[in-house]
């Protein structure tokens, strides 16, 4: 039998777990290969050289942490997680909804600074920022995110649904996954000259409004829904929630498809008289010198951002302890603090009696939640799903 044969044989023969130990594979093929004489003036000598260098380069790259053809299966997960701790730089991709770039721009070196101090390792991070719906999508395509921070708890569940996220995900870390949130906004023109100050005030006759499709956005459902439940916090039943809700919808010329093109359409196209958009997205353009006019209603609904490891791939990559580490910095008061500096509002209780936050932000006085209205999978069935209700709001228009 050649060498070339013999290597083949004995790596077919390995199991994973075998390949986790390649040290020693990778010294014996090099003792034979230094004690092996080949002929390059033959083609055999030729095809022998080919061949073992082809095995070496199989053997150090399965050496090296696997290959993308690995599956999950092929991976398990007590092995993976070591990998990642034996570099001395780790990379970490996360996913995350458009409106958080500014504040993981700031948070993210922060992070780094101190994992490298505890741990003595550099994390280098990929990231991706776009609507939270489409985000989910690619994940679930195959964009292999480690850490994934979406606009709402639905769209962190269907990347659980796909498999890729354990149940429990949302216990794993404190106020239910939730990392930041924040609360609906108006925006209008200068100087307000439709003398916009609530809700009720979007469905008088010649106000236009813009607002995504909540078909589409997951920016526009909170939209929706803070509509919906100004009407049932303040004693009005379902029947006349609608009623309201399809007053307002009326006044909607178009529904763009994101909160990102809704707001493209208002500030840069000139369509529509106010704009429902994030109360921090708000503040954020006002700190970047933008001339922006807003009202906060004080019935809102409070808008929550979930984080959540992607279990999948963090034991896919070996990325799991410094997933985790990211995940739990998120929650420090260094991170909240500045998720508040760029207008997002604090999840920490402690934080939010301060006088920076109570300064500001504007007081409210009803704050409705998803879990008031049933939970995601409940809403998205009631009012989002064909036929529902908002498929109902839009076809009287």
């Amino acid at each position: 039998m050649s060498l070339w044969q013999r290597l083949l044989k004995r790596l077919q023969a390995m199991s994973y777990d075998k390949l986790l130990l390649c040290e020693t594979l990778r010294e014996r093929i090099y003792a034979e290969h230094r004690t092996y004489r080949f002929r390059l003036n033959s083609l055999k000598g030729f095809v022998s050289l080919f061949l073992v260098g082809t095995v070496l380069s199989v053997a150090l790259a399965a050496c090296s942490g696997g290959t993308a053809s690995n599956s999950a299966s092929e991976t398990p997960a007590a092995s993976a997680t070591p990998v990642a701790a034996s570099k001395d730089n780790v990379e970490l991709t996360l996913v995350s909804f458009a409106v958080t770039k500014a504040a993981h721009e700031a948070i993210i070196p922060k992070f780094v600074e101190q994992w490298k101090k505890d741990h003595n390792q550099t994390v280098v991070f990929k990231q991706s920022y776009g609507g939270s719906g489409s985000q989910t999508r690619a994940v679930i395509d195959g964009l292999e995110a480690d850490v994934v921070h979406l606009a709402l708890a639905g769209d962190t569940t269907k990347i659980e649904k796909a498999g890729l996220i354990q149940p429990g995900w949302e216990k794993e870390v404190p106020n239910n996954g939730i990392v930041s949130k924040s609360v609906a906004a108006i925006v209008t023109r200068s100087g307000n000259p439709k003398g916009i100050k609530n809700w009720q005030d979007l469905a008088k006759d010649g106000v236009k409004l813009i607002t995504a499709n909540p078909k589409t956005s997951g920016g526009a459902k909170w939209n929706f829904l803070a509509l919906w439940d100004s009407v049932i916090k303040t004693g009005g039943d379902e029947a006349k929630a609608t009623e309201f809700v399809t007053k307002v919808y009326k006044n909607v010329p178009i529904l763009p498809k994101d909160a990102r093109e809704a707001t493209d359409t208002f500030a840069k196209q000139g369509q529509g008289d106010v704009l429902i958009n994030y109360e921090n997205e708000v503040i954020l353009a006002q700190q970047k010198g933008e001339k922006v006019e807003y009202v906060v209603p004080d019935v809102n609904i409070s808008i929550d951002n979930p984080i959540a490891v992607v279990d999948k791939n963090v034991d896919k990559h070996g990325t799991r302890e410094v997933a985790e580490g990211f995940v739990k910095y998120l929650y420090s008061p260094e991170a909240q603090q500045e998720f508040v500096k760029l207008g997002f509002r604090p999840v920490d209780e402690t934080l939010a009696q301060t006088k920076e936050v109570t300064g500001k932000f504007p007081k409210l006085k009803t704050l409705g939640t998803v879990a008031d209205l049933g939970g995601w999978e409940a809403i998205d069935q009631k009012f989002f799903a064909d036929g529902g209700i908002f498929d109902k709001i839009q076809a009287k228009k």
